[in-house]
């Protein structure tokens, strides 16, 4: 055994506590099927949302952690219940009057608003292709539409009629007493109106494979439940998926929590193991409410990858997936910087702290090299004070910095460069407030001013952070009071940078010129 399997069947990173419970599935024999099955699954209702990035990103990183304590080939489906009928429109799409003549149809049988694509449900599915393609994951793509229609569904179809009496009393414990009286697991798709119908069943027939239901208007129909003209309600559809590809893990969220028994429930009724699960925190936008995809509030993946890299929202995903997040705009430069600050800090573990490292599970060991020589923090202060319209103008700083660098040896610093100039004006500069410095505040400002006026040493940071450093020691307790000081009268920040590197990265006389305006009054 390998030294690298052996610290991967001893870490104690999620993604790897995770792959050892799928493995146990098969301690004592390998899958018939001849592969692990890892599954993630989409609601298309509405254009896909960071949350769902997070699923397919999270089952990613166990998939790859699986691979390396396993030589069991793998697989990772992607799944679209795109066969689900339409119940209300996103209020985030155009032609929001022509959607509504379509409640209830499936979302495959919806025109595409966009005008893009045959139907919404093609729409949204292809975005979340495209999305899940930008960040180079390796995933099949099956659509429940085609799973239905082709006949992929038909044996465990047929098998969800023979034993609907086990699975519907499965169903029917959860269920409101109202409720039960017009229940059925199955939804006929209407021959005529193509819609999805909730309607009581007047006969399951086991031995035909059919149902037998009135309509809205009363006319009684016979369908078979094979060929896509039937579809599953949402908690058996679950399971019966399970089922019908073998699933051995699956991830979701917090709300679903509380089905689980029923999902698996229904998968064991089926004749099928169930499958591991890995359930997770739920995303927040900026006021703690959960992110939806019909309302679209959040961040989207869109707009997270306007102001900063693939990579730093796959290190954000990794972080704590059993907590909530608050998924704002503010988030984004911390994770950028913390990323970096783990890709610089992996060639120098060892075995088992690489492992632990969360760029790890996100280049699955195949871990870049930082070119990130100063800090996406640093940067949005540097677009601040300088006023930046483009990154040409900050490489104009960064060059005096770091002379070596250039956007062709340094592309992280590059790309980060332009994120920094897009961020800090659209998120930053509008909420800027400077103030004015107390005289306490103003005369150690004025000694910042002289000490620097007659600096000639290095243009280093840690040379710097002590000249910064021995003017407030003598006139601070707590000395955070007079970097707070900084920021709020120089930058219009509650926080910042490490001051020292700020004024290597910035230039002496440029920070003695703004400090100059501060004295003035010309920020606040």
């Amino acid at each position: 055994m390998s030294d690298t399997r052996e610290a991967a069947l001893a870490s104690k990173a999620w993604p790897f506590e995770e792959a050892r419970r799928v493995l146990k599935r098969y301690e004592k024999a390998p899958p018939e099927k001849g592969y692990v099955l890892f599954e993630t699954g989409y609601g298309p209702s509405g254009l896909p949302h960071i949350g769902t990035f997070g699923e397919v990103a999270r089952t990613t990183m166990i998939k790859r952690a699986f691979e390396e304590i396993s030589d069991i080939p793998t697989r990772l489906i992607c799944f679209s219940d795109d066969l689900d009928g339409m119940r209300k429109v996103p209020g985030n799409v155009p032609n929001q009057d022509m959607l509504r003549e379509h409640l209830q149809k499936p979302l495959t049988s919806v025109p595409d608003p966009f005008g893009t694509h045959d139907s919404f449900g093609d729409h949204n599915n292809a975005m979340l292709r495209r999305f899940l393609d930008t960040f180079g994951f390796e995933y099949e793509f099956i659509s429940a539409t085609d799973f239905y229609r082709s006949g992929q569904f038909d044996t465990i179809l047929r098998r969800a009629a023979e034993r609907y009496d086990d699975i519907m009393k499965i169903m029917l414990k959860s269920l409101r007493e109202e409720r039960q009286q017009t229940y059925s697991i199955f939804l006929p798709i209407h021959p005529e109106t193509g819609r999805v119908l909730y309607v009581p069943m007047k006969e399951v027939n086991a031995a035909e494979g059919t149902i037998t239901f009135d309509d809205e208007d009363g006319r009684e129909w016979i369908l078979p439940v094979t060929g896509g003209n039937v579809k599953l309600q949402w908690k058996p559809d679950f399971g019966a998926r399970w089922a019908a590809l073998g699933v051995d893990f699956e991830m979701y969220g917090k709300d679903h929590s509380t089905n689980t028994p029923i999902y698996d429930g229904i998968c064991r009724a089926l004749g099928v193991p169930a499958p591991e699960h890995f359930t997770y925190e739920l995303f927040l936008d900026e006021n703690g409410q959960k992110i939806s995809k019909s309302s679209g509030n959040g961040v989207s993946i869109d707009e997270w990858l306007t102001y900063a890299s693939t990579e730093s929202l796959s290190y954000f995903m990794y972080q704590k997936p059993k907590t909530a997040k608050r998924m704002h705009f503010d988030v984004i430069p911390k994770a950028v910087d913390e990323y970096h600050q783990q890709l610089r800090a992996y060639p120098t573990q060892d075995v088992k702290a690489q492992l632990n490292n969360p760029v790890w599970h996100i280049h699955g060991g195949n871990v870049p090299e930082s070119t990130l020589v100063v800090p996406f923090g640093m940067l949005l202060n540097l677009a601040s004070v300088s006023g930046a319209q483009d990154k040409a103008q900050l490489w104009g700083f960064i060059n005096r910095y770091a002379p070596e660098a250039s956007a062709e040896t340094h592309p992280d610093l590059d790309q980060a460069a332009g994120f920094a100039v897009r961020y800090f004006n659209d998120f930053v500069k509008p909420t800027r407030q400077f103030r004015a410095p107390t005289e306490q505040e103003r005369e150690a400002l004025e000694a910042l001013r002289a000490e620097l006026s007659t600096y000639n040493g290095p243009l280093d940071d840690e040379a710097l952070q002590s000249v910064v450093y021995s003017v407030g020691r003598d006139r601070f307790d707590p000395l955070r009071a007079w970097f707070t000081a900084l920021y709020e009268v120089l930058l219009g920040a509650s926080q910042g940078p490490r001051f020292g590197g700020f004024i290597a990265l910035y230039g002496v006389q440029e920070t003695i010129a703004l400090i100059d305006k501060a004295l003035a009054g010309e920020l606040a």
